[in-house]
């Protein structure tokens, strides 16, 4: 794969992997055909995960479920309701994979005279491809009672078969195995106006007229219920075996940082008739935007800019002529008000997706049609006209504002469109910047007794926006800056703040300390890394071989010994004779042996290894010892113990001692780091990043009745608005509460409100949640404070005893607290119990010796005496 998997999608993959050989399995050893199931929200990735599980099919992968046997008659058929979807999802899969070509990748087009589809290879097709009207199903008979007529009928042109019979044959063919991939799954299964008729797809899925249903069934979709639901449908026969469904947590995909995390609501007091002035207003915002992207390419030294995009999305066309001219018109004077706006923009910087696909006049405009899956890569287009068009399957990360002349009752149109524009265009979180991570929304057509509801909805759980409850979405937004009035050893103070990242399953510590080294040498920050590090590992191995020879010696022999059993019998007799012996070890048996090194050492210090034993390589005898010893010395499990150690140490070592060097890199490098910090299987100290712009609201939605007011104000926070301010509306009263009894306190400089993702400006602690599984916490505030002359910080994390996740997250904080408490004055959890407020001072051993000894609800340890009265 040419893209890292962010672990999600890893993890989604291997699940998804695992499905397809039990699949396969099923169907040919007894027939079973089988159904599976990939949820996965807008943005997550869905094709980057589909090109890795099709790669490791066709060309297996030795890092995926730690070994992954190809299937070398896979053949692939990918299906979806829109060819041009098609072409997108092929291009996308040539980006994302590096051993899938174009050649690999075979749209069906008429003439396709094919008997069989090819293994290895993955071929598209599209509702229309199977229609009565297409050429490549002529003289096909859909109906089981007239199957004897479809010898007589007549083949399509240029085609010895159809392609219901090409998919069949290839079905048949016991060498081959046939993955159907429905694309949005939960298209095509609408049923026709004669409901007993099944639809094309149900056809392609069930079987018909004598042709065997599709073996393996693999849908990818928001929405995969409608899948399950139309999989049991589909399947009249009753025998197809739906495998446990893949579901991606939308929160891990915000978390992520490939959505977007914010959208910026702009809403009149009163709904609106035709008003240019909130046209001009997305003009304005959207060269904001440009001029922000360019400053950051110039800060980064980056060539690439980011050229973001305004959609203009219109109302439905009127059905009377002046209706027509008049709504023509309305697009043309709102296509002035942004050339004006932005002063460098014409005819060849705005493009349509209305249906026609024609060029189209709008007033003095003449506009051309675009195909939607061509807008992301073109660059000179700056302003899209839509309507409907691109709602579904269409991507274009760089659209950053829209302004919509849909009325309030058009909101599902809204949001689909939304879903779409929250792909972050840099497939990753711009560090700090909150403004680069946002989307405008202009609705000139809403009005205030709606805003509050849009908001609730928008943070929802709702399919089309993925992460939705972990999203801002503010109505009147404020962008806030570094705050002046806050000291310098504050930010001091700051920077040696500990954070942690999260650990990953499967993390191998000489891997780690491997792409850390190759990070650096890339960068020039320790020329010759990775000779460095095999210099410091080699000997630890020869002395590990020392140390551990017998254990050594007999593993060596268990790699060149092959035990095998004869059985033999004699002609018309019943009795067995059972031999064992054992031969030596060909050279596959060893490179099979070698392969399990280089997923313990890592390749590059197992291959310097062999080199080590063997540093002449003209001799085959000593060359094939030194690798048996090499995978021999991988396989004894306190050498592995060891050699971890020692990796870890030096990586360690290498992240404080560059600490200062990497910070001066670009934000991507940086990001690159941070993964390569977090591979590891225990939660690694990180630093903080300062935030750079942060936006809150100056409104708040009251979350019971919608109804909006003024935020409250208060100062002192790390960013503020022009005027030192700090809008609340984000808070609770009792978090408010929590803020204004800390800075009441004596010596009180400064507080932060730690965003609840994480970021390189959110402070983060991993921890294990009831299943085992990773997650991460952040607390909710940091407050600094001088003490006796010196800046310290405090953690008070406002957290209700009665939730879910109340013990997991104290059992947490507390953890923090032992490793890292000397860095901070006080770390606190507060909660309310009737009308007191009650803290567990975590900072103090007492307290998390209690709520590890105690065994009490967290409720008891809130009325004990682990924890004291909440007051200033």
């Amino acid at each position: 794969m040419r893209f890292e998997l962010h672990p999600y999608q890893r993890d989604a993959v291997e699940k998804v992997l695992d499905n397809l050989e039990r699949a396969r399995v099923a169907f040919h050893r007894d027939g079973e055909s089988s159904s599976l199931s990939l949820t996965a929200t807008t943005g997550a990735g869905k094709t980057v995960m589909a090109a890795a599980a099709i790669e490791a099919l066709f060309y297996g992968s030795s890092d995926l479920l730690d070994g992954f046997e190809p299937d070398p008659g896979a053949v692939v058929v990918w299906f979806s309701d829109d060819p041009a979807l098609n072409l997108q999802t092929r291009d996308r899969l040539i980006q994302a994979s590096e051993q899938l070509n174009v050649a690999d990748l075979v749209v069906i087009e008429p003439p396709f005279s094919r008997k069989k589809l090819e293994p290895g290879k993955v071929y598209f097709l599209n509702t229309g491809k199977l229609g009565k009207n297409s050429l490549l199903t002529r003289g096909h008979v859909a109906d089981a009672d007239v199957e004897q007529t479809a010898a007589f009928a007549v083949a399509p042109d240029l085609q010895s078969s159809t392609i219901w019979e090409t998919i069949s044959n290839t079905i048949e063919d016991e060498d081959l195995t046939v993955y159907l991939i429905l694309d949005e799954a939960h298209r095509g299964f609408t049923p026709a106006k004669v409901q007993d008729k099944p639809t094309l797809v149900r056809r392609l899925i069930n079987g018909h007229a004598g042709y065997k249903p599709i073996p393996i069934v693999w849908g990818i979709s928001a929405t995969i219920e409608r899948f399950d639901d139309a999989m049991k449908t589909a399947d009249a026969s009753k025998n197809r075996r739906a495998l446990q469904r893949v579901l991606v947590d939308p929160g891990l995909v915000q978390a992520s940082g490939l959505v977007k995390d914010t959208i910026a609501l702009t809403i009149p007091d009163e709904a609106g008739q035709f008003d240019l002035t909130f046209v001009r207003h997305a003009a304005e915002r959207l060269k904001a935007s440009a001029d922000r992207w360019a400053g950051y390419a110039k800060q980064q030294e980056e060539a690439d800019v980011v050229v973001p995009l305004l959609i203009l999305q219109v109302r439905n066309t009127p059905d009377d002529e002046a209706g027509e001219t008049t709504w023509r018109d309305e697009i043309g004077q709102a296509l002035d008000v942004i050339a004006a706006v932005l002063g460098d923009v014409d005819a060849r910087h705005v493009r349509h997706v209305l249906s026609g696909h024609k060029p189209q006049k709008f007033g003095p405009w003449e506009i051309d049609w675009i195909p939607p899956q061509r807008v992301e890569g073109t660059r000179e287009v700056r302003v899209l006209v839509a309507k409907d068009a691109i709602s579904t399957g269409w991507d274009c990360p760089r659209a950053e504002v829209m302004v919509s002349f849909r009325p309030a009752k058009d909101s599902t149109h809204i949001t689909q469109l939304l879903g779409r524009m929250v792909r972050s265009p840099l497939a990753r979180r711009v560090p700090g910047d909150e403004r680069l991570n946002a989307v405008d929304c202009i609705l000139p057509f809403f009005d205030r007794t709606t805003a509050g509801n849009v908001v609730k909805y928008l943070t929802g759980q709702i399919e089309e926006m993925p992460g939705s409850a972990q999203r801002k979405v503010l109505l009147e937004p404020c962008e806030l800056t570094r705050n002046p009035a806050i000291p310098q050893a504050v930010w001091d103070v700051w920077d040696r703040l500990p954070t942690q990242t999260m650990p990953q399953r499967g993390a191998r510590p000489v891997i780690r300390l491997t792409a850390l080294a190759q990070a650096l040498s890339h960068d020039g920050i320790r020329p010759r890394a990775l000779e460095a590090v095999n210099g410091e590992l080699i000997p630890v191995l020869d002395k590990l071989a020392a140390d551990h020879a017998d254990a050594l010696e007999a593993a060596v022999s268990e790699i060149w010994d092959v035990h095998v059993k004869e059985i033999l019998g004699r002609t018309g007799g019943s009795r067995l004779t059972y031999n064992d012996f054992v031969i030596r070890a060909d050279d596959r048996a060893i490179r099979t042996g070698f392969r399990f090194a280089t997923k313990a050492l890592g390749h590059s210090l197992a291959t310097a290894y062999v080199d080590h034993l063997c540093p002449e390589d003209d001799d085959d005898d000593e060359l094939r010892d030194a690798f048996v010893r090499t995978a021999a010395l991988a396989s004894t499990r306190d050498v592995r113990a060891r050699v971890d150690e020692v990796a870890n140490s030096i990586a360690e070592r290498w992240f404080d001692e560059f600490r200062r060097e990497t910070a001066k890199l670009s934000d991507e490098r940086q990001e690159e780091y941070e993964k390569i910090r977090g591979l590891a299987v225990d939660p690694q100290r990180g630093w903080l990043g300062e935030p750079r712009l942060r936006m809150e609201d100056y409104k708040v939605v009251d979350k019971a009745t919608g109804e909006v007011s003024e935020a409250p104000l208060l100062e002192g926070h790390l960013m503020a608005d022009a005027n030192g301010l700090y809008p609340l509306g984000g808070l609770n009263p009792w978090e408010v509460d929590v803020v204004r009894t800390e800075m009441s306190r004596d010596g009180a400089l400064g507080w932060y409100r730690n965003p609840p993702r994480p970021a390189t400006d959110s402070l983060t602690i991993a921890y294990r949640d009831d299943a085992g599984n990773w997650r991460s916490m952040h607390p909710d505030f940091v407050f600094f404070h001088d003490i006796d002359g010196e800046v310290k910080a405090s953690i008070v994390d406002p957290h209700s005893h009665h939730l879910d996740d109340a013990r997991m997250k104290l059992n947490a904080l507390a953890d923090y607290a032992e490793r890292y408490g000397d860095s901070f004055d006080r770390i606190e959890q507060v909660t309310v119990i009737g009308n007191r407020k009650r803290t567990i001072p975590l900072h103090f051993e007492y307290s998390r010796e209690g709520i590890r000894k105690l065994g009490r609800s967290v409720v008891e340890y809130y009325e004990s005496d682990i924890a004291i009265a909440y007051e200033a």
